[in-house]
């Protein structure tokens, strides 16, 4: 079995699968993400928001948005989003599973999608949604080195992780935080089963039960 292939399965024994009752009056979004080998180290790519937008501008995330009326269920969401922001073409990802939902801070019920892309994928960003797209070494969300802490999510006992991260290849530096780095934390404990240098709060073999008692207390909350 190759790395990618353990990693998908251990991945896909964490599918959250159909969203239960409970949320079905929130808004729903999803975010993709995406996945891949280089050189042996598994790497995810993210997104560095327009500063022409609304909401988040220039603020780093995922490929993803709000749910449309056509879309199926989440994933179909995920993938729309990422072909519209960078010109991943669905049918380039290996769509893996639906990891559990989180509730920003403004009320989205946010499902992460996690998915394989080729290494050799080219972004072609969309310039009135995205500024820029960068590989992130997947580690980077389980090391110490270049995280701090910071008061609360939104309504979630947890704290507010953030990372600093400068591409080796534009030399640019990101900050990411908030509900992008809980998603890429918790798809680093998850596909590479190891537990962060830093207090989350959980450990690989209980992420769900964890994730699960936050929505629970974010839903009775809204």
């Amino acid at each position: 079995m190759s790395r990618i292939e353990e990693i998908v399965a251990i991945l896909q024994t964490h599918d959250f699968g159909k969203q239960p009752p409970s949320v079905a009056s929130l808004t729903k979004a999803s975010v993709l993400i995406p996945l891949f080998v280089r050189e042996g180290e598994l790497y995810t790519l993210m997104t560095l928001r327009s500063m022409q937008l609304r909401t988040g501008a220039g603020e780093v995330c995922f490929p993803g948005g709000k749910q449309d009326p056509a879309d199926r269920d989440e994933v179909d969401t995920a993938l729309r989003e990422a072909e519209e922001e960078i010109g991943l073409s669905p049918d380039h990802v290996q769509v893996v599973c639906r990891l559990i939902p989180i509730i920003n801070k403004r009320g989205l019920l946010v499902t992460p999608v996690v998915g394989f892309i080729d290494e050799s994928f080219c972004p072609c960003p969309n310039p009135d949604e995205v500024s820029a797209v960068f590989a992130v070494p997947l580690d980077l969300f389980t090391s110490k080195e270049q995280h701090s802490f910071a008061h609360s999510v939104a309504g979630m006992q947890v704290p507010l992780h953030s990372f600093h991260y400068t591409d080796p290849d534009s030399h640019a530096s990101y900050n990411i935080f908030g509900l992008t780095a809980m998603f890429a934390i918790m798809v680093a404990v998850l596909a590479l089963q190891k537990k962060p240098e830093y207090e989350v709060g959980f450990a690989p073999e209980d992420i769900f039960s964890y994730f699960q008692r936050n929505l629970e207390r974010r839903l009775s909350k809204l």
